[in-house]
């Protein structure tokens, strides 16, 4: 807007303008007065069940009940990792991993932004001071100086459409932060099985080492009996059979390692000791996962997932998109703008700031109505309206996509224990058997084909005992981190 002082002359040579103050006041009132157009907010009945409804699941919650009051989510993560060593590393990601310091750097250009649009709500003032100095053809020279404070082009918000538009902005704001948390989170989880898969294959390189020892045993046993007509040259073959398969899943295993390492050093994204390493899993076969993390209570109320960071981030996505139909309507209504600006005039500088200038001031609103736009605000509001529902589909599937996550880790949890179980009985009768028909071997009483065999079953029982073994602490991660787990360490970081 163009500013038009009003000027008056006196016979002093001075040049100013009367006023009364500036509105300060009134457009404080019309601030105050704003009203949003967005329409109201609430929580959507998302179309999933309250309860775990499976009957496994519904024992395996029961079984943990007495375990401890807390549900995941009030467990901060040092709480839930026990391994000193894991959580240095999970530490070191935290503060290193390049991952997550992108994600971090989004949050703050989305609180930047959010400031930005919300400076939309208050006026620019500027102060301003300036001096004239004339001389006219008669001979006389005129001096003015005034010092004035203003603002410019300020748009009086009357119908709350830069109010929704800053909503808008801190919403995307709110969502980019609990994106931020639910980053940290996965990380965590990322880390942590990262290190046990590492610890895993450390377990199954180690496995297929002693395995090929025991083979090149009875290879040279059975060398040996050949060259006294004992065994033929079959069961030299087959002893030779699990010797090289022994050997071949050495070199897999070792390759597995080093890519354990290499991702876990992505992860981290910064360089860390190898004694932060750990190369064999918990020996028993339940109770010893309780020495690396924590067993969560599930609890029985879905409503814990509504205050996950994805799905809540989902929600105020939603909300930003409630926010952009109040601006959108807002648009249909007429644009109030005001410039104004006031001071005091003199024509000796030092009676500005001495109390003996006389008052400036100047106002110019304006007032704009769309008529005609060729339906774009109407197409702005269609296409609010339309990402509105879009948000809200979103959300919907956020807190039913957290069910089935939570859902699918209690079906494992409830029958992993059995599996172990079974697995650790499986283990202790195929070393007893691989002994006993060795023995017999030795002794000549069975083929060496029975041993062969024992010692394959054996071998394959430790394999997936070991692979097992993993599947149960991978699942209490998962576990952890699908019922928020590590928000209340997590709290307030992403600010």
């Amino acid at each position: 807007m163009i500013n038009f002082p009003i000027m008056k002359r006196l016979s002093s040579n001075l040049t100013f303008t009367r006023s009364v103050r500036l509105l300060p006041i009134a457009a404080a009132i019309v601030l105050a007065g704003c009203s949003s157009m967005a329409p109201e907010y609430e929580r959507s009945n998302s179309s999933v069940a309250n309860e775990w409804q499976f009957e496994a699941i519904e024992k395996t919650v029961e079984d943990t009940q007495g375990l401890s009051s807390q549900q995941a989510l009030d467990i901060p993560w040092k709480d839930f990792i026990k391994d000193e060593r894991l959580e240095q590393v999970i530490d070191l990601a935290l503060s290193s991993n390049r991952s997550l310091r992108e994600t971090i750097a989004d949050v703050e250009s989305a609180r930047a932004t959010y400031r930005i649009q919300r400076s939309d709500l208050f006026p620019d003032v500027n102060v301003s001071l300036s001096g004239d100095r004339t001389k006219y053809s008669t001979g006389e020279i005129d001096t003015t100086y005034e010092a004035q404070a203003g603002f410019s082009s300020y748009e009086l918000d009357l119908f709350g459409k830069n109010r929704s538009l800053s909503e808008a902005e801190m919403e995307t704001y709110l969502a980019s932060s609990e994106t931020a948390k639910a980053a940290k989170i996965s990380l965590i989880g990322e880390v942590a099985n990262a290190w046990l898969t590492l610890a895993a294959d450390s377990n199954l390189l180690s496995l297929a080492e002693e395995t090929a020892s025991n083979a090149k045993q009875a290879m040279d046993i059975t060398n040996k009996r050949l060259s006294y007509g004992v065994d033929s040259r079959i069961d030299v073959a087959s002893a030779e059979t699990i010797y090289y398969n022994a050997r071949s899943d050495i070199a897999s295993y070792k390759t597995q390692v080093e890519q354990d390492k290499n991702a876990l050093r992505l992860l981290v994204g910064e360089k860390f000791d190898d004694s932060l390493l750990a190369y064999t899993l918990p020996a028993d076969s339940y109770g010893g996962s309780d020495s690396l993390v924590t067993d969560v209570p599930a609890g029985v109320s879905s409503d814990v997932l509504l205050v996950r960071p994805d799905v809540l981030s989902a929600e105020h996505d939603l909300k930003s998109a409630n926010a952009n139909i109040g601006a959108a309507r807002a648009a249909f209504f007429p644009t109030i703008s005001l410039t104004a600006t006031g001071g005091l005039a003199s024509s000796v500088l030092s009676d500005i700031f001495s109390g003996g200038a006389s008052s400036i001031w100047s106002i110019a609103p304006s007032i704009s109505l769309p008529i005609f736009d060729g339906g774009e605000n109407k197409a702005n509001l269609a296409y609010s309206e339309a990402q509105q529902q879009k948000y809200l589909a979103a959300y919907e599937y956020a807190i039913q996509s957290a069910f089935t996550e939570v859902a699918d880790a209690l079906a494992r949890r409830a029958t992993i224990r059995d599996q172990l179980d079974a697995e650790d009985a499986l283990v202790e009768a195929s070393t007893r058997s691989y002994e006993l028909s060795l023995a017999r071997y030795e002794n000549g009483v069975d083929s060496f084909q029975t041993a062969l065999e024992s010692q394959r079953t054996m071998y394959s029982a430790k394999q997936s005992l070991i692979t097992t073994r993993q599947a149960e602490l991978s699942n209490r991660l998962t576990l952890y981190k699908v019922l928020g787990g590590g928000l209340a360490h997590t709290e307030g970081e992403a600010k």
